[in-house]
């Protein structure tokens, strides 16, 4: 059974730093674009970083650039998000999502192109 279990997040104050892992199990992620994906209550859910299958190039939302940094690690099947600089307004629960088939990481980054979201990890940004 395809799985990806989403782990890292956590209480950090302003200026802090997070790692977020995405764990897959029942497949293997070298074929699969990866995306770390957000949401708030009461908002949309919306693409943080993602990165390709193929030659490793990433994509990050407008909000993260310079900030966050996305990549993956084949030999453990798991897909980093690397979170430094953070702000209040970063608090949110992250999510991962995994595709095949050759999507671009702009396309990869639309959150409304995947379904069956898993349990997420929260991340609160406080002093």
């Amino acid at each position: 059974q395809v799985h990806l279990v989403e782990s890292g997040g956590g209480l950090v104050q302003p200026g802090g730093s997070l790692r977020l892992s995405c764990a897959a199990s029942g497949f293997t992620l070298d074929d699969y674009a990866i995306g770390w994906f957000r949401q708030a209550p009461g908002k949309e859910r919306e693409g943080v970083a993602c990165i390709s299958s193929s030659d490793g190039s990433t994509y990050y939302g407008d909000s993260v650039k310079g900030r966050f940094t996305i990549s993956r690690d084949n030999a453990k099947n798991t897909v980093y998000l690397q979170m430094s600089s953070l702000k209040p307004e970063d608090t949110d629960e992250y999510y991962c999502a995994a595709q095949s088939g050759g999507i671009t990481v702009q396309a990869m980054c639309v959150a409304s192109r995947h379904k069956g979201w898993g349990q997420g990890t929260q991340v609160t940004v406080s002093s």
